[in-house]
């Protein structure tokens, strides 16, 4: 059984090993040097509204995680939070970042956000089914945004308005 909880510091490994690996084989970021633990424990301990990272488990395992965090850092933008979800390999089409979007979500209705912001890097057809079933709309594309293994990539982004 699969669950959707709020990550603890013990968890930063797990969440770091899994971005990590798409830091140095995918696409779905464009950072290439994977980052230290330090920029998973302010991402956890931030006190934004809005910020959130929550961890799916099965059993004791990590086998994934969502985030949001500020879109841009102006003021004006603090009722927009960009999100994310990364799975481990084998969690991947088995409905858990459907699990981890449902609560993800409520907490950010929960507080007061108005908009809700995904990118995703191109070609990535699970991240846009999953974007797509949990109601995010396509609202355009930026095309040769960003450059990783000798190749230009695409991002879709997408909203979801709360």
């Amino acid at each position: 059984m699969v669950l959707v909880r709020t990550a603890t510091e013990s968890d930063l490994p797990a969440i770091k090993a899994i971005y990590d690996v798409e830091v140095r084989h995918g696409i779905s970021t464009f950072a290439t040097e994977p980052p230290g633990l330090e920029y998973w424990q302010e991402r956890l301990h931030s006190t934004h509204v809005g910020d959130h990272v929550l961890v799916a488990t099965d059993g004791d395992d990590v086998i994934g995680y969502a985030f949001s965090g500020s879109y841009r850092p102006r003021a004006g933008y603090v009722h927009t939070r960009e999100t994310s979800v990364y799975l481990a390999s084998p969690a991947r089409g088995a409905g858990i970042g459907s699990l981890l979007y449902d609560e993800l979500l409520r907490l950010l209705r929960a507080d007061g956000v108005r908009l809700v912001v995904a990118v995703i890097a191109l070609p990535n057809p699970g991240s846009q089914g999953l974007h797509r079933a949990c109601g995010f709309e396509l609202v355009g594309v930026l095309h040769d945004v960003g450059r990783k293994f000798d190749t230009w990539i695409d991002t879709e982004l997408w909203e979801l308005r709360l």
